[in-house]
Parts: structure tokens; C-alpha cells; sequence
């Protein structure tokens, strides 16, 4: 894993892009604008470090990938926190998103009472469908600080030790060669 202080120019572009694009265009589990605000967060920070073209808002969804590199189309999914991660803490994935493009994800932790963005790994669709655990639609899911939730879609979660890792933003491009 490794971290960025994440300027406050990334935070107020992510803003800008939730304020003035619907990054929700799917049928269900479209996100909060919160959740769409930290993913952008998540996603400009990656896209600068691959040196890629500026998130373009005007289509709204994706397709479900948000990188072409390498030829591999990469998602970009980052989970908002008040801690900095864990080998233990996990990532989500709802299942709607299975039959999306992207073939690797990049998983993210953004740190929202210090501003730091760890880019926690990477892994293959394929992997993370055989490592993850399944919950299905309904499940009530426990967090380690003891609050739950019900799933609202079919749920994969995989703990960051799962993940590929890389030390540098260097190693991570080496790597998604």
C-alpha cells in the first residue's frame, strides 16, 4: 500500500464533477453524491498518477471501467473511511456491476479526516470473484466497529491482504504493463 495527501484542488474538482454530472446512470445502486464525490476523489487521483485524459462527466456512467491501460480496463473503486486502512478491512463489490467492462479493479481507502488516498492494491475480475466472499441481496452485514447494514444487491467483499500490492505508483504501473 502507499498514500497521497490529497489536495484540496482534487477535492474541489471531484465536487464539481458530482455537482454538474449524474454519475449515476444505472438502473440501481447509483450511489449517494457523497459516495460519488469520494469516488471521484479516488478516480482523478488514479487517473493523474496513469497520466490519462480528464474525467469527462457529460455521459454520465462509465460503462464500468474508468482506464484503459496496458489493454486492460480498469475500475477505480474507492471506500470512505475515518481511519486508515487495514490488511483486515474490506472492499465491496455488488454483483450489478459484474457484467461491466472493467476486467481489474484498483481499490482505494480515502482517509476523509486527514485527506490521505491509499491506493490499498489491485487484482483480476477473475481473482477477486474466486478470493471474495459472497453475501446475497439481504444479508445483514457486521463491521468490526459493530454497526451493520443490510445489502441492497449481492455483495463481494475481499480484505486488502487479498490484494495485489504495490509500494510505489512506479511498482503499480510496472505492474498493470
Amino acid at each position: 500500500m502507499f498514500s497521497f495527501k490529497v489536495d484540496k484542488s482534487i477535492v474541489e474538482r471531484a465536487t464539481t464533477l458530482v455537482e454538474n454530472f449524474d454519475f449515476g446512470k444505472r438502473s440501481k445502486a447509483n450511489g449517494t453524491k457523497e459516495q460519488q464525490r469520494i469516488g471521484m476523489i479516488g478516480e482523478i487521483m488514479i487517473r493523474d498518477l496513469f497520466k490519462v485524459d480528464e474525467i469527462d462527466g457529460s455521459n454520465g456512467f462509465d460503462g464500468g471501467y474508468d482506464i484503459n491501460y496496458g489493454h486492460k480496463y480498469i475500475d477505480v473503486k474507492t471506500m470512505g473511511r475515518n481511519t486508515d486502512p487495514k490488511p483486515d478491512f474490506v472492499n465491496n463489490f455488488i454483483d450489478l456491476q459484474l457484467k461491466h467492462k472493467a476486467d481489474h479493479f484498483i481499490f482505494n481507502s480515502f482517509n476523509q479526516k486527514n485527506n490521505i488516498l491509499t491506493i490499498c492494491g489491485w487484482i483480476s475480475k477473475n481473482n477477486f470473484i474466486k478470493l471474495a466472499n459472497y453475501f446475497p441481496k439481504g444479508s445483514i452485514r457486521k463491521r468490526s466497529d459493530k454497526t451493520e447494514f443490510k445489502t441492497f444487491s449481492g455483495l463481494y467483499e475481499l480484505q486488502n491482504k487479498f490484494l495485489k500490492q504495490a509500494n510505489s505508483p512506479s511498482e503499480l504501473l510496472k505492474q498493470l504493463l
